[in-house]
């Protein structure tokens, strides 16, 4: 191999590990869990079950397109480390009484890096890329139940090494108005690599998620829980009783919890905790706010703006931003 890659290679998994809360993956384009909602972001992430008008969620369930209003554009963009970009951007479409469209565009940009020699020699410099576009659709298969699903096209480009993936995602939700309850079940990237970065295929970073969200009747709460990665029970490590780490089955790694308090209709303030980050940044020393989350969003009749706030790194914080506007 020309060209030395390890130092970006470098750079690139302590990003994705520490960011995308499956450090423990070996799988690629791992960049798909990225922050791509400011609400979802303030409720600790994986969050599939919220019934809003917010196109920003239909990247992790596109059955919740069905929830979204007719011509929304929605935009986001995350801060990060120094020199990496990321954001999103959604535009929702409703056909009929019964069926809604959508199209959606994610980047993830490192930032310009050096291209050296095995001899450390800098001949150049490259931009490393990620991307993904998609196109979904949700239907309403009655008064409580929709369904939706997603096709994807990813591609990366590393110095000359490039990828191109295919992936679909499946979810389905249940919403009952008088009670306020959501349930939702998704499979999200099954699919594969249509042109490797080498000799080698490699894996998608496939989640199965399942999760609800219930609202109180007579205080102005709404909680959520959901459950991430449940084909992977095997993987997870925590914290014993004498401050090391330990390797093991442990359920609550599986676990978000999120809460939003909600003191008129279009004003909510939230609050959320990732069990499985708090692990992951307490492994790297992080203290004890490791896994929590918050924000804040105001929802006009035509305006949405978003804010929200966490940590996935243990020396960086993340602000995730979010507006959409309804034509």
């Amino acid at each position: 191999m020309k060209r030395k890659l390890s130092t970006f290679f470098l750079v690139l998994s302590n990003i994705l590990s520490a960011t995308l809360l499956a450090q423990q993956s070996e799988s690629v384009f791992n960049f798909l869990a990225m922050p791509r909602s400011a609400h979802e972001t303030a409720l600790g992430g994986s969050v599939i079950s919220l019934i809003d008008d917010d196109a920003s969620l239909l990247f992790s369930n596109p059955a919740l397109l069905s929830s979204v209003s007719d011509k929304t554009i929605n935009l986001n963009y995350m801060t990060y480390l120094q020199g990496c970009n990321a954001g999103s951007a959604a535009f929702a479409k409703v056909c009929g009484e019964r069926s809604t469209w959508g199209v959606t565009a994610q980047f993830v940009s490192y930032g310009s890096m050096d291209e050296t020699t095995e001899a450390n020699e800098v001949i150049g410099s490259f931009t490393p890329l990620d991307l993904a576009l998609a196109g979904m659709y949700a239907y309403n298969l009655n008064d409580s139940w929709v369904g939706g699903a997603t096709g994807k096209f990813i591609y990366s480009s590393y110095a000359g090494y490039n990828s191109i993936a295919l992936a679909v995602d499946l979810g389905l939700n249940y919403f009952n108005g008088d009670t306020d309850f959501s349930f939702s079940v998704v499979a999200q990237n099954l699919g594969g690599q249509v042109k490797a970065f080498g000799d080698d295929h490699e894996r998608l970073p496939f989640n199965l998620q399942a999760g609800f969200t219930k609202g109180l009747s007579h205080l102005p709460l709404r909680f959520t829980i959901s459950l991430t990665d449940l084909t992977r029970w095997d993987k997870d490590y925590y914290y014993d009783t004498e401050g090391d780490i330990s390797t093991g089955r442990f359920l609550l790694n599986h676990f978000t919890l999120g809460v939003d308090i909600i003191p008129i209709s279009y004003l909510y303030a939230a609050i959320g905790y990732n069990f499985r980050r708090a692990s992951e940044l307490k492994a790297v020393g992080s203290g004890h706010a490791a896994g929590l989350s918050a924000g804040v969003g105001l929802h006009l009749s035509r305006l949405n703006v978003d804010i929200a706030y966490s940590q996935y790194h243990m020396s960086v914080p993340a602000l995730v931003f979010g507006v959409a506007y309804r034509l």
